[in-house]
């Protein structure tokens, strides 16, 4: 099939490994040409030429850290009008929420909410202007199924669903699709640093909780970061220009509910 974006200016955030690197991966095999961001340069650099050695494209990187007015304006500058955006944001580590303070949840704010907001206003008018746009969060099945010990993701993450849903009614009136990938246990760093801070010395092993969260799941394993680069490609493609304002799981069947 195809997506329809070949040359499409590509801007995707956190995108030096795991999701957010399988996503780029996904754009350029397509013919977009790709600008990838995150922290570290040595990273970015090194995911660079791996995507261009797989698929020809073009593919820049830019270092900035999009939680600070700076690092967005770095980035920004290295693709100032993009045709699609990811917005890719780290989480927080597992805890008690009777452990947390007034800093832990504006934190949470800063990391996961507002940065992708401030992405999204910088962006989306001259995607509207242009009549054409894709922007893509991915987020966490935790929005439709609040996890106890990720209280700081279900709070900070929800606000962003909840902005989301809004602008992507205003957007879509001029070829702007906002969608969120909400994905469930998907084979990367952040899934094994997740396990990682939730391992103690009374408790199961890492390897005892991976594989019964494998065994929990419906599908009888992790996804993978390919998997989710391939349908945030698709939302991306011209073939999904009806879809917009939805939170669209990638669980392996694990949400229970029907809609």
């Amino acid at each position: 099939m195809d997506l329809g974006i070949a040359g499409r200016r590509a801007l995707l955030t956190g995108a030096s490994r795991g999701m957010g690197r399988a996503c780029a991966m996904a754009l350029a095999a397509e013919g977009a040409e790709v600008t990838i961001a995150a922290r570290d340069a040595e990273t970015l650099d090194r995911t660079a030429a791996d995507i261009r050695a797989a698929t020809g494209a073009t593919v820049h990187w830019v270092a900035g850290d999009v939680t600070t007015e700076a690092g967005r304006a770095a980035i920004l500058n290295a693709c100032p009008e993009p045709e699609i955006l990811l917005n890719n944001a780290g989480g927080k580590a597992p805890g008690d929420f009777r452990d947390w303070g007034r800093d832990d949840w504006i934190a949470a704010v800063d990391l996961m909410m507002l940065p992708p907001i401030l992405m999204m206003r910088d962006v989306v008018d001259g995607m509207m202007d242009r009549g054409w746009g894709r922007i893509v969060n991915i987020v966490s099945r935790s929005v439709k199924i609040p996890q106890l010990e990720l209280g700081l993701s279900n709070g900070a993450r929800s606000g962003l669903v909840g902005f989301t849903a809004g602008l992507a009614r205003q957007s879509i009136t001029r070829g702007v699709t906002i969608n969120n990938l909400l994905p469930g246990i998907i084979d990367s760093a952040a899934q094994r640093e997740h396990i990682e801070a939730m391992v103690t010395p009374e408790g199961p092993t890492y390897e005892q909780m991976r594989a019964a969260r494998a065994a929990g799941n419906p599908a009888g394993r992790y996804g993978t970061p390919e998997e989710i680069g391939a349908y945030f490609a698709f939302l991306c493609s011209m073939n999904a220009g009806f879809v917009t304002g939805q939170n669209l799981l990638v669980d392996g069947g694990s949400y229970p509910g029907t809609y």
